[in-house]
């Protein structure tokens, strides 16, 4: 699929794999493996910005992938994101569509907003709200696997 396809068709928590097509190199060659996960890799769908246009600049569409956290003693000290315009060359798939019945849980109304919790249920939502502090997060629940049906309205924690 190309990046314009996840964008109009990917719903939001989807485990989306993006991949420039090359053959992963030899573990050995540590250098050269960096490189290749940095074009080869998985991450959760996250968020989606249409296109804007700021002064004569033109942003293109794009949507961002949230791939890993980094811990130390159970913190997490560092997000790691990426974000992909709708013209990139890399191929990407969806993996995996969240589960019908699970709770999305976004940072705040609005295209600003972005996922910061899929949750199994609304009870494993509001308990994940309880102990993260979002005072402005809305939860959406997934009715249909159809990236085009409509979840159920947002409503405020």
């Amino acid at each position: 699929m190309s990046a314009q396809t996840i964008f109009d068709a990917a719903p939001l928590g989807a485990l989306i794999q993006f991949s420039d097509g090359s053959p992963r190199p030899p573990a050995r060659f540590k250098k050269k493996l960096a490189a290749w996960e940095n074009r080869n890799n998985v991450g959760r769908l996250i968020r989606k910005q249409n296109e804007k246009l700021t002064g004569t600049t033109t942003l293109h569409a794009n949507f961002t992938l949230h791939q890993s956290d980094h811990s130390s003693a159970g913190v997490v000290v560092l997000r790691v994101y990426r974000t992909f315009s709708v013209d990139s060359e890399l191929t990407f798939s969806i993996l995996e569509r969240p589960a019908i019945g699970s709770v999305r849980v976004f940072s705040r109304a609005g295209e600003s907003g972005e996922l910061v919790y899929l949750a199994c249920d609304r009870e494993d939502a509001a308990s994940w709200l309880k102990s993260h502090g979002y005072p402005d997060a809305v939860l959406d629940e997934v009715v249909g696997d159809d990236p085009m049906m409509a979840s159920s309205a947002g409503r405020a924690a």
